[in-house]
């Protein structure tokens, strides 16, 4: 499903499954050199992948404009199988540094990979009706939290979505959010999925 920025004309939403994996081609994070605004992509040079699935497996590369800060991540191998990243939470899924993403809202963190992200939230949240996907298990929007959905506090997590895209045009240490903590928000077992395919 191709994300769009929601208008305040918007009444339905289509939930097409979209997998929050999805996101992951391109998440911002905080540079564990300088405090600033981080990239982090699949390495340059590999071949678009089939199923978005295997994002979680793609070697990763961490970069800052800023201050030149280059890292690089790989999927362990045990085996023929390669142990996956895990999405979710306030840090990324491969170096586990915090997201630059993240704001309070409602009492909570809210938080997003990219603009790419903060955009399919903010549809699914202005939507007045939300038609589900036939198959959720894996769906992004069947498994958001019950505050993000509530019609009470849309107003409020449509608020705390627009201070995410605008956090997202800043890079200094300076502008970094005051909730992109150091720590993940909650305990996770790290690499749960195997991939049976090899190496990339």
């Amino acid at each position: 499903m191709s994300a769009q920025p929601a208008h305040p004309e918007q009444v339905r939403h289509h939930d097409h499954g979209t997998w929050l994996v999805r996101f992951t081609s391109r998440v911002l994070v905080v540079c564990p050199r300088c405090g600033g605004r981080a990239l982090v992509v699949p390495r340059p040079g590999l071949a678009s992948p089939k199923y978005f699935s295997e994002l979680l497996y793609q070697p990763r590369r961490l970069s800052c404009a800023g201050c030149g800060a280059v890292a690089e991540w790989t999927a362990e191998q045990q085996g023929g199988g390669l142990v996956g990243a895990v999405v979710g939470g306030t840090e990324d899924p491969f170096f586990r540094r915090p997201l630059w993403l993240q704001t309070h809202c409602a009492g909570r963190i809210l938080w997003a990979y990219d603009v790419e992200h903060v955009d399919a939230l903010a549809a699914y949240v202005a939507a007045r009706l939300r038609q589900r996907h036939a198959s959720p298990t894996m769906a992004m929007f069947a498994r958001l939290p019950v505050w993000m959905k509530s019609a009470r506090l849309r107003d409020q997590v449509l608020a705390g979505l627009a201070t995410l895209r605008a956090l997202a045009q800043r890079t200094a240490p300076a502008d970094r959010s005051d909730a992109a903590h150091e720590r993940g928000d909650r305990p996770r077992h790290y690499g749960s999925i195997r991939f049976r395919g090899g190496a990339y």
